[in-house]
């Protein structure tokens, strides 16, 4: 068995590839040469070097392959990043089954996200059935993850062998950049996080998000989505649940959410641009921290067997992993 992997560099991706390996499957993976490679170093892997923009390339990389995962997106909630996102994520996305349909692949897993499914506007836990429309989402991200994956119902359609797994929000090891959650618990173990504000995040081990999609590959009807989710828990929890894993106080103040949002047009509008950097807080993130972000995952669970991980246990793992390789300069203190 020989799999493709795209974004293997990635924090969904890493975790992806090392399920792959440990399952005995061979791997190819394309990277980007500018990419982090920090995540597939030491892996017994079939390395690519190039983007899913190079049609010929990714015709090449696919031969032989009998699984694609498309893991790869760029992520970025910044408004300047807006043709960026579209060319990978859309443009990409196109490329990329236009090389599988060449190469005559059995199963194509597309990694879209919870994004794409949107909110239930009566505040109800959404799920697979949830319907949105583009202009209903915040931020060219979650909108460009709309339009690939429509890309991936309508390949279907036309007899591509794609499966949708859309992960709700992973936490656990191996998370480099970080993840905007990542981000959350470094800056709690930072002790930069002294207040909260009322929101809230279906969280999942990214471990099971990996063996998510190799069950999604092997047992998931074509043209169906499933969510690779967990747990609904409000960040208050999730910071409680910190506390209780390191030792370290958590947050005891909410603030009204008109502050982050005031603070995002200030940093992103003004001083990302005097002081050319990428600003701390968007104006997308805080509007998106508005709505409690739950889904159910009962779908992947029955259908497919997803594993439903403590996620106490990834949250602990994702603490340690960033003790351990250097993000926190002195341990839980």
């Amino acid at each position: 068995m020989q799999a493709f992997v795209t974004g293997g560099t990635g924090f969904v991706g890493g975790n992806l590839i090392r399920e792959l390996v440990s399952a005995g499957i061979k791997v190819r993976a394309l990277a980007r040469p500018s990419s982090d490679q920090q995540n597939l170093a030491g892996l017994q892997i079939d390395q690519v070097f190039g983007d899913l923009n190079d049609e010929k390339l990714l015709a090449k990389a696919l031969s032989g392959c009998e699984w694609v995962f498309h893991v790869a997106a760029h992520y970025s909630l910044c408004l300047k990043d807006s043709a960026a996102i579209y060319r990978a994520n859309v443009e990409g996305t196109k490329n990329i089954f236009a090389a599988a349909r060449t190469a005559k692949v059995k199963r194509v897993v597309h990694t879209s996200s919870v994004a794409a499914i949107g909110l239930e506007s009566s505040g109800a836990i959404a799920d697979e059935s949830t319907t949105t429309t583009v202009d209903q989402l915040i931020s060219d991200y979650k909108k460009s993850k709309f339009l690939a994956e429509k890309l991936a119902f309508e390949a279907a359609k036309d007899g591509l062998p794609v499966v949708i797994v859309n992960p709700s929000t992973p936490i656990g090891p191996y998370d480099v950049k970080p993840t905007p959650t990542g981000d959350i618990v470094l800056k709690f173990l930072r002790h930069q996080m002294p207040v909260y504000v009322h929101t809230g995040l279906n969280l999942i081990d990214v471990r099971d998000v990996a063996k998510g999609h190799i069950l999604a590959a092997e047992k998931g009807r074509i043209g169906e989505r499933y969510i690779l989710g967990n747990k609904n828990v409000t960040l208050k929890e999730i910071l409680d649940i910190l506390e209780t894993l390191t030792g370290l106080p958590a947050p005891k103040s909410a603030i009204p959410h008109w502050i982050p949002l005031a603070v995002s047009y200030i940093d992103e509008l003004v001083l990302s641009k005097l002081l050319k950097r990428t600003p701390r807080v968007t104006i997308n993130g805080a509007k998106m921290a508005k709505h409690p972000m739950y889904y159910c995952s009962d779908k992947a669970v029955r259908e497919l067997g997803l594993p439903q991980s403590p996620i106490e246990n990834a949250l602990r793992d994702a603490a340690e992993w960033f003790r351990l390789n250097g993000y926190i300069a002195n341990g839980y203190k």
